[in-house]
């Protein structure tokens, strides 16, 4: 069975990253995985993977100048040297953390450019044989153009091409089930049917990227058949099941407010008509995703067996 590893870019902001790990262990996480650890001393994080027995899940390669508005280097044909630069860093963080895997971002391009798709491919393949002569996997993830315009490898499809034609066994697919679901739906039977080829798993609510609250935020991932390396299953949430950061509460507290004096001041309703309705929205949920899966699993029967 996965376990989850804590998103410490988008969880526990209200400390200091290097005091989100004890944060993450004493909310009972066993792993972790953050952006970019470049910030930091490499031991400065190993002490704290070792310090509160966490196990770190994954990192990114360096994307360039990140604050200026840069996203990744892989596809960018003039920056190829400086791509390979930033994997010898790269690899120096994973030595000190003992992370499995990596994920190189693809940087701003036009994937219609002949010149960025061959650049892309170029930088793919080398990282990943740099990758594995250290034994480490190589992830590639679609993001999508909403939260990062301009954004290379937006398509999940382009990704698993490249990913069977390279045919590195250490490439695999970082499946973010919230930039699947924007790009293009229907994600449980997407991620069933890519299982072989992937390597690290995140989730979060659509659209709000928030932890996944309501049934239908609720992908029906096969869990037994989740990905795993070294007893840890690379199921790595922005925010995981019944955990937000504090942040979060406090935004839904004072949405919740909110929204019971609008029902106060428009009809006189009390907390618990609100309540009321509340639940019967989420009893209406379940029945539909129950119905949903229902629908999916009398499509599997009736399909023929090959």
């Amino acid at each position: 069975m996965p376990r989850f590893a804590a998103n410490l870019t988008l969880m526990f902001t209200e400390l200091p990253f290097l005091d989100r790990f004890a944060a993450a262990a004493d909310q009972g996480f066993g792993a972790v995985e953050f952006l970019f650890p470049y910030a930091h001393p490499a031991d400065a994080i190993a002490d704290r993977l070792a310090r509160h027995g966490l196990t770190q899940a994954l990192f990114n390669l360096p994307p360039g100048d990140f604050e200026a508005g840069e996203r990744g280097l892989a596809a960018l044909p003039e920056r190829f040297d400086e791509l390979k630069q930033g994997v010898a860093t790269a690899l120096r963080y994973a030595e000190a953390t003992g992370v499995g895997r990596l994920h190189l971002m693809a940087g701003l391009a036009d994937p219609n450019d002949p010149a960025a798709r061959d650049a892309y491919r170029r930088a793919v393949a080398w990282t990943a044989d740099a990758l594995g002569a250290a034994g480490l996997d190589l992830v590639l993830e679609p993001i999508n153009g909403r939260n990062m315009p301009g954004y290379f490898l937006n398509d999940f499809g382009a990704a698993v091409a490249l990913i069977r034609d390279l045919a590195r066994p250490n490439l695999k697919l970082q499946f973010d089930l919230y930039h699947c679901q924007i790009l293009h739906g229907d994600v449980t039977m997407r991620l069933r049917a890519l299982m072989p080829i992937v390597g690290h798993v995140q989730t979060a609510s659509v659209p709000g990227r928030h932890e996944r609250q309501r049934p239908h935020d609720h992908v029906a991932v096969d869990r037994e058949r989740a990905p795993q390396r070294d007893g840890i299953a690379d199921l790595g949430p922005r925010h995981p099941p019944g955990l937000r950061a504090e942040a979060d509460q406090d935004r839904e507290a004072e949405g919740e407010a909110g929204r019971l004096r609008d029902h106060r001041g428009e009809g006189g309703a009390g907390q618990a008509e609100v309540e009321a309705k509340d639940q019967r929205e989420r009893q209406a949920d379940v029945h539909q995703v129950d119905r949903h899966l229902q629908q999916q699993a009398e499509i599997g029967a009736a399909a023929p067996e090959h």
